[in-house]
């Protein structure tokens, strides 16, 4: 019997980590599976040959994607090459749906079977996309019921799988330990920094975060707090960014150790994305900011057709944790909603109460926006 092949593709860090937990998981039913593709270290780490590591070119929004035209169309090119010379079985692509719904539709010309996990997100823009969707991709595999709906009705060969966060996203060592082996106190309120999983991202919104967490020292003196660094983002550009910084409170950096972080914090300040989902999982309460260039916003602005953007108040399908985004995404207003919320019991509750309610994504409400059109 030969052996099967899998192409596999996946672009930022998220991306890279269910891809490498996905091909684990098929690589224990068939351990005689030869993957490759595009990625990053653990999809690597999970036995597949990577030709290209994605995760070194994640960035966000249409200028900045334009900037790095040239790298994204050399490895494009480079992939449909050696698909060619490797002749995979089928083809999985891990969301990433600018990259690779356009791989998407050349992989069909070449008659590859094309499963796409992680669906793209035509409940929020693109919905256009939905024909060339149902022409190019043979399975969707899709992490909320809302969505096996939505594609459903647009006969969609559409299997609800869950998010596999679910699955993932746990604090190895309780709270306690945790800020003993830190050298945080067991008193007081302890607020995590989430700043992104990309460089830019990081180099936007970390100085945002850290004056931030200034104005909250100053008004609550016990307040301690801990930075949550992405393995994708190297530890010379924390460093760098905290010189420059003036800050007098107590902080430590926390390497690839987000979810014991998150579980001894109180309180979170998250870049939107999927660390929204992961804080929410671990139940703590946040803010959620965001930033991107001028042209980007009003891109945006024009074609995403939510009333929200964190995934978490997109899953919910209302506002369970306020957003703050671009002009809103300002150190003394996110310090104020910060403050507004932990210093209010009750709400402080509610929101707990929500967020536990979202670890049940098969009963999760639909967001407040139209089906796609057939």
């Amino acid at each position: 019997m030969a052996r099967k092949k899998i192409l596999i593709v996946a672009g930022e860090a998220s991306g890279d980590l269910h891809a490498a937990n996905l091909l684990k998981e098929i690589r224990r039913i068939n351990p005689e599976i030869h993957a490759f593709g595009l990625g990053g270290s653990r999809l690597r780490e999970a036995g597949a040959e990577i030709w290209h590591d994605l995760t070194e070119l994640a960035v966000v929004g249409f200028v900045e994607v334009l900037k790095h035209y040239g790298k994204f169309r050399e490895v494009f090119f480079d992939l449909l090459k050696k698909t060619e010379e490797y002749a995979p079985d089928a083809a999985i692509l891990v969301d990433y749906p600018g990259f690779n719904l356009r791989l998407a539709g050349e992989l069909k010309k070449r008659g590859i079977k094309v499963i796409y996990f992680i669906s793209p997100q035509v409940w929020a823009w693109g919905r256009e996309r939905v024909s060339f969707i149902r022409k190019n991709i043979d399975l969707l595999l899709v992490l909320f019921k809302f969505e096996e709906i939505l594609y459903t009705d647009g006969a969609f060969n559409v299997r609800f799988v869950g998010h596999p966060l679910l699955d993932q996203v746990k604090a190895e060592k309780p709270k306690d330990t945790f800020l003993a082996e830190t050298g945080f106190k067991q008193t007081g309120a302890t607020i995590a920094l989430l700043p992104g999983s990309r460089p830019r991202e990081v180099s936007q919104l970390l100085p945002v975060m850290l004056e931030t967490a200034q104005i909250i020292f100053k008004k609550m003196p016990r307040a301690q707090f801990f930075i949550c660094r992405a393995s994708t983002i190297p530890r010379q550009t924390i460093k760098d960014i905290l010189e420059r910084a003036k800050i007098d409170f107590p902080y430590k950096v926390l390497d690839d150790e987000t979810y014991n972080g998150l579980a001894a914090s109180d309180f979170a300040v998250v870049a939107s994305g999927t660390a929204t989902l992961e804080t929410a999982i671990l139940n703590k309460p946040m803010v959620i900011v965001y930033k991107v260039s001028l042209m980007t916003w009003i891109m945006a602005k024009l074609f995403v057709r939510i009333p929200h953007i964190g995934l978490v108040n997109v899953v919910a399908g209302q506002k369970i944790v306020p957003e703050l985004i671009q002009f809103d995404a300002r150190p003394k207003k996110i310090a104020e909603t910060v403050l507004g919320i932990m210093n209010d019991q009750q709400r402080m509750e509610k929101t707990h109460a929500e967020l536990y309610a979202l670890k049940i994504p098969s009963v999760s409400p639909a967001p407040a926006a139209a089906p796609p059109r057939k």
